[in-house]
């Protein structure tokens, strides 16, 4: 039965299986275990993010090729639900329609990329990429008329989605039934569809096939594969789940605008992910994406923490100052890099692989 809903790619690890398993049910039941808003919003962000990385590492995990245009099909799906609902109001059409138009727009840009770069070699393709990406910013934020500019768009969802949509006066177990605790059940399903069909993806022959290209590209091409092809459609699969998890972060807030879906720190911090995690296992995109997250969210608050419990000692407490967050994030991603080489997945992975027996003297 699991076997069959994973694809055949178990966890093969009994640490990994119980962290998945924790992760999955705090997700779950983030709206009764952890009350508030910041909770609450920081779990929807854990959601659409595991789409996100999950979607970058079917191309740099799965098939070798590293590319920088990723968030600009993340910003394609959420300025394509902003649009649409600013334009034909906000009802179940205007959504259908801006995901739609979305998913059209990212397949065919990623075709054109995929076909006019993915035979440049390496660095080169990444740096088409990025430029693309970086027309793409501008021409967002120039668009005021369509966009909104640098402001952004702020737009309406359908009522049963809303939070003043209440389904029940009286709460259940302490939570509002209403609209906002529909619409973050909504992204935890879509989460988790989206999440298995692309582990049914890289499961298939046809991710076999992505496999040996990453490995080598010139052995795959010389047994009868047509590696432009495979490098393509990957490319254009990766687009249209990045473009759901842009359509997922719009739904959620409401809101749209450069920074918060075409911003190049959310491109770095994708490429965290995936290495904290682990490239080439979608399962670090669950684990890199709980863990970056929840530390990015909650990492001021425990230096706040420490910076008034050690006052007495004017120098530790201005090292622990919630201003410096920043620093100590980069010395966790550090000390994650070099005790999780392989990410924490494939560290997990190999601690549960049976010890060579020493050879006999």
């Amino acid at each position: 039965m699991f076997q069959r809903i994973l694809s055949k790619d178990l966890p093969r690890s009994r640490w990994l299986s119980g962290l998945l398993l924790l992760l999955v049910l705090a997700l779950a039941f983030t709206p009764f275990i952890f009350p508030g808003v910041k909770p609450l919003n920081v779990a929807a962000k854990v959601l659409i993010f595991i789409v996100l990385v999950a979607s970058f590492d079917l191309l740099l995990g799965y098939t070798g090729i590293v590319s920088f245009a990723h968030t600009m099909f993340f910003g394609i799906g959420a300025y394509g639900i902003a649009i649409a609902t600013t334009r034909l109001g906000a009802t179940w059409e205007a959504l259908a329609v801006g995901l739609g138009a979305s998913l059209l727009l990212s397949f065919v840009l990623a075709l054109v990329v995929g076909l006019f770069s993915l035979r440049v070699r390496a660095i080169f393709f990444a740096m088409i990429t990025l430029a693309v990406a970086s027309a793409f910013l501008t021409l967002a934020s120039q668009l005021h008329e369509f966009t909104g500019g640098e402001d952004g768009l702020s737009f309406k969802v359908p009522e049963i989605l809303s939070p003043s949509y209440e389904f029940s006066e009286q709460p259940f177990l302490g939570v509002s039934l209403d609209g906002r605790l529909l619409c973050y059940y909504l992204l935890f399903v879509t989460a988790v569809v989206l999440f298995l069909a692309l582990l049914r993806i890289v499961n298939s022959p046809f991710g076999r096939v992505l496999q040996a290209i990453r490995e080598n590209e010139f052995r795959a091409e010389a047994i009868g594969y047509r590696v432009v092809v495979y490098r393509t459609t990957s490319s254009i699969l990766s687009a249209l789940f990045a473009c759901m998890a842009g359509a997922m972060l719009a739904l959620w807030l409401r809101y749209n605008g450069p920074d918060t879906s075409l911003s190049f720190e959310i491109m770095m911090d994708v490429l965290l992910i995936v290495v904290i995690g682990g490239m080439g296992t979608m399962y670090g995109a669950v684990v890199g994406a709980a863990l970056f997250l929840v530390a990015q969210s909650y990492l001021q608050e425990l230096l706040r923490m420490g910076s008034e419990a050690v006052v007495a000692w004017p120098m530790l407490s201005a090292l622990l100052s919630p201003d410096r967050w920043l620093l100590w994030l980069g010395v966790l991603f550090v000390l994650s890099v070099y005790y999780f080489p392989t990410g924490v997945v494939g560290r997990l992975r190999q601690a549960a692989l049976p010890t060579t027996a020493a050879p006999l003297r």
